[in-house]
């Protein structure tokens, strides 16, 4: 099973109010499907990314491989 770290939206669409989680998936799996593991959240509007770097990493040590957004919050954040 090849999993993939990305985002999932959260926020409310109608309000323009978008907050997304960082979320690991199955690779065949949807944007809104089930996650395996939460690994933070990022909040566009005002920029705030909290992310668990130590588990990030580890997953990527396992061989998921990263969204090109994550990439670009990862780092935006070290």
């Amino acid at each position: 099973m090849a999993v993939r770290i990305r985002l999932r939206r959260i926020g409310k669409t109608p309000k323009g109010k978008p907050h997304f989680r960082v979320s690991v998936f199955d690779e065949s799996k949807g944007r809104d499907s089930r996650v395996i593991e939460e690994l933070g959240y990022y909040k566009p509007t005002s920029g705030e990314a909290v992310l668990k770097k130590e588990r990030i990493a580890a997953w990527v040590k396992n061989g998921a491989q990263l969204s090109d957004t994550v990439k670009n919050l990862l780092k935006k954040n070290k």
